[in-house]
């Protein structure tokens, strides 16, 4: 499935005579193309002088191509009527390869859903042995361990005269979801508490007869402490044609409106200040909730803006707007793709082996005079509970789009 989430919906340009692509400039390239040359004392000024040089005319290239791209040529618009029917043509004929590209791809998403039903017996075998439903046979046991000799030389058989645990597999979804990356980033100690019930999560595709398609995330909970649902679903929706680069297109989300029970919304944290009446002289509590993070702002997702709203947004919102649904999406994918599919893996940590990490070293760190938190003190304020701390995962943690706009509610006490 494509990543791609445009927002504008414009469809990008390719390389023709009509436009001067910046990136595909022969002179750019050719100045751009990185040179190590010796370090010694006799040739360093010289080279930092030509290196001065090539930067500067770098600069200027790529000021008078910036005002290139996307700009027509003129050459097209210069043949002959008789050529540009042809062009037209051509135009034509890719309306048909663009028609059989949708169907292309709605047909593998039906090929999807039949392994995925052919699959379900399998989840359910899983949930039953994760949950204690079930015990595990001797030879699904025989083959784990065979699997996992061949993944480790050294690995050591269990004893055979030991049962399997008649309670399944504790906090098994939870530390599948923490070995995660981005997933680890974002679940806090107070969620962990919560996620201690999670039983199962599932993959459902939506029907043929939706307008759009998609895919549905479904979470089963256990009775807990924190909410009323049983199930959390997120649903994600696809636009109805396939983008440019011939795959489907992320168009937004939809969470479950979660009940949580009183004093229990791990996606708020409570802030109890005192007031005191300038007449009565009295005294009172004021008790504020303001949105904090969590891994359950995920059913809570960010929503991309109407066409008509599009021009009033400014370029930075709009910016961090997208990076919000690029992040929500690609979480959404990675517990279709990987997480679900691939549930022992990440709870024994074996998927870590394949997952892509940014290098350490393609970072530095940036010196700045921190503040010292002791300088400020609020006296008038007293929280409810510490702020939730993260569980830090390996780098490259991507977070939850969250609705961070919630209007903040109050509960006063007398």
């Amino acid at each position: 499935m494509s990543s791609n989430i445009p927002i504008n919906q414009v469809d990008p340009t390719a390389p023709t005579p009509q436009n001067t692509p910046l990136t595909h400039a022969p002179i750019a390239a050719g100045l751009s193309r990185p040179t190590v040359p010796d370090i010694t004392e006799d040739n360093e000024p010289e080279e930092e002088e030509t290196g001065a040089i090539q930067q500067a005319m770098l600069g200027l290239v790529h000021g008078k191509l910036s005002g290139l791209v996307g700009k027509s040529s003129g050459y097209v618009e210069s043949l002959p009527v008789e050529v540009k029917k042809n062009v037209e043509a051509l135009k034509g004929v890719q309306v048909k390869q663009i028609e059989l590209q949708n169907q292309y791809k709605r047909e593998c998403l039906e090929l999807e859903k039949k392994y995925l039903e052919l699959q379900k017996p399998l989840y359910d075998r899983r949930q039953a042995i994760i949950t204690g439903a079930a015990a595990p046979t001797t030879e699904e046991i025989e083959a784990g361990e065979q699997q996992s000799a061949k993944d480790d030389p050294d690995y050591t058989p269990l004893p055979k005269d030991v049962a399997p645990a008649s309670t399944g597999i504790p906090e098994f979804w939870l530390t599948a979801l923490r070995t995660h990356v981005a997933f680890s980033d974002i679940i806090t100690d107070r969620d962990a508490e919560a996620l201690k019930s999670l039983t199962d999560i599932r993959i459902e595709y939506l029907p043929t007869t939706e307008k759009k398609p998609g895919f549905k995330l479904r979470f089963f909970f256990a009775p807990n402490d924190f909410f009323e649902n049983e199930v959390l679903d997120k649903t994600y929706l696809y636009q109805e044609e396939v983008g440019y680069s011939g795959d489907f297109v992320y168009d937004h989300a939809i969470g479950t409106e979660i009940k949580w029970k009183e004093d229990k919304d791990l996606t708020k944290e409570f802030e109890v200040k005192k007031q005191r009446n300038k007449n009565t002289n009295r005294t009172r509590l004021v008790r504020k909730a303001r949105p904090t993070a969590s891994f359950f702002n995920f059913f809570n997702p960010p929503q991309p803006p109407s066409d008509d709203a599009i021009e009033d947004v400014d370029e930075d919102e709009l910016e961090e707007l997208e990076e919000k649904l690029e992040m929500d999406y690609q979480l959404g994918e990675d517990l279709k793709e990987k997480i679900i599919p691939r549930a022992i893996d990440y709870f024994t940590g074996k998927a870590l082996e394949f997952e892509e990490y940014d290098d350490e070293d393609d970072f530095e760190d940036i010196d700045e005079d921190d503040e010292d938190e002791d300088d400020y003190e609020d006296e008038d304020s007293d929280s409810d509970a510490e702020p939730p701390a993260r569980r830090r995962g390996p780098p490259k943690g991507r977070g939850a789009g969250g609705n961070a706009s919630s209007n903040p509610e109050e509960c006063k006490q007398q």
